[in-house]
């Protein structure tokens, strides 16, 4: 039975059959104009995407981790400057931190919400601070308003990964606004699992400065003003034009994903809310939740492992984001990157798990999966 579901992480297969003779018709249509960088299809889907966020500049690139790295190039970082970010994060957000020579300072998250604490981050705020990273983890904002108070208390900027909660709209400022336009810049991905993805790598960075949207052009571009103009240093970082023509089509379809994974997390939550030694996720009122994951907490008394297995044997992927926390990765073993108490962070590495999340679950396929997770607990309790 379970070969006949084919249950995925993500489906992405039948998410393209969905949308397959829009997605070839513009693939063909960028090779029979030989358009391939920065082309028509690039200009339009950015302006697309800042009418579809509310934000003045969208300047796509090569991938998410790059979108990080020229943000804090663009907004002038120098070696030895202390970025706060959490430590229950990809690793993409930390490792651009490094690479620049800023010293990264991670800080401990809501055990909750899985998302960075605003008081852990002022608690680690020192006279060598310049920016914060707040992450919009699994898909729900963080809590913006504090750290945008925190930001102007002490004069620091907020840099937004919002690679995993791109549509998701914060409503506990003045008026509401998307996740990644909040700050003084926000960052994506359009890697192909993301909520608005790509068939390949792709990034973008969003930002109502205009004289900061102009540096991060340049830089993304070698660092021109103009065609062999170099002002500044910059990088090669670009978003192709097929690419673009994708994002174009799926970016139509994204409040339509958005509700789809919505929908499939409420079929989890009413399933699992009563659970003895399960926690759905948590939602927090000023933000709604756009899924990119649907991240269960498992209780202490749950081998994690065994778990993983018994489903992995009945057809049924689960993953664990993530397992081992930034602060105690071995690329950062030889700095003192931590800032006070991290243990939510430790012990939800621990705790966690993710469960098939994507626009093309169906409610027999989560059926499945729910009743195998009770079967388990019920006969290893």
């Amino acid at each position: 039975m379970q070969r006949d579901l084919n249950i995925q992480m993500v489906d992405l297969k039948t998410q393209y059959q969905h949308i397959k003779n829009d997605v070839d018709n513009a693939m063909q249509q960028v090779i029979n104009s030989t358009q391939f960088i920065n082309g028509d299809e690039v200009k339009n889907f950015q302006a697309e995407l800042a009418d579809y966020l509310g934000v003045k500049h969208v300047i796509t690139c090569g991938n998410g981790t790059d979108a990080l790295q020229i943000a804090m190039m663009g907004l002038g970082l120098k070696p030895g400057d202390e970025v706060i970010t959490p430590s229950f994060t990809y690793i993409a957000t930390t490792e651009v931190i490094g690479l620049l020579g800023l010293k990264p300072v991670f800080v401990d998250c809501d055990p909750n919400t899985f998302n960075i604490s605003p008081t852990a981050i002022e608690k680690a705020i020192t006279k060598k601070t310049r920016a914060i990273v707040p992450v919009h983890l699994f898909g729900q904002s963080c809590d913006m308003a504090e750290i945008m108070n925190i930001a102007s208390k002490y004069n620091l900027f907020v840099i937004e990964d919002n690679a995993q909660a791109i549509g998701c709209t914060y409503s506990g400022l003045d008026h509401p606004q998307k996740t990644g336009t909040i700050g003084n810049v926000g960052c994506t991905s359009f890697f192909p699992s993301k909520n608005l993805g790509c068939y390949g790598d792709g990034g973008a960075m969003m930002t109502n400065d205009d004289e900061l949207a102009q540096q991060l052009r340049m830089i993304a571009n070698h660092g021109q003003s103009k065609k062999y103009y170099h002002d500044r240093v910059g990088c090669n970082s670009r978003l192709d034009n097929i690419q673009a023509a994708i994002l174009r089509i799926k970016l139509r379809q994204l409040d339509t994903y958005i509700h789809n994974r919505q929908k499939a997390a409420a079929f989890y939550d009413k399933h699992f809310e009563s659970v003895p030694k399960l926690k759905i996720p948590v939602r927090i009122t000023d933000s709604n939740h756009v899924f990119h994951q649907y991240t269960l907490q498992l209780d202490d008394s749950i081998n994690r492992d065994y778990l993983i297995s018994y489903l992995k044997e009945n057809g049924i992927p689960a993953m664990v984001y993530y397992p081992v926390p930034a602060h105690l990765q071995k690329m950062f073993s030889s700095i003192d990157v931590s800032k006070g108490d991290l243990s939510n962070t430790e012990w939800l590495t621990t705790r966690v798990i993710s469960l098939p999340m994507h626009t093309e679950l169906t409610e027999k396929q989560q059926l499945f999966i729910v009743n195998h997770i009770k079967n388990y607990l019920n006969t290893n309790s």
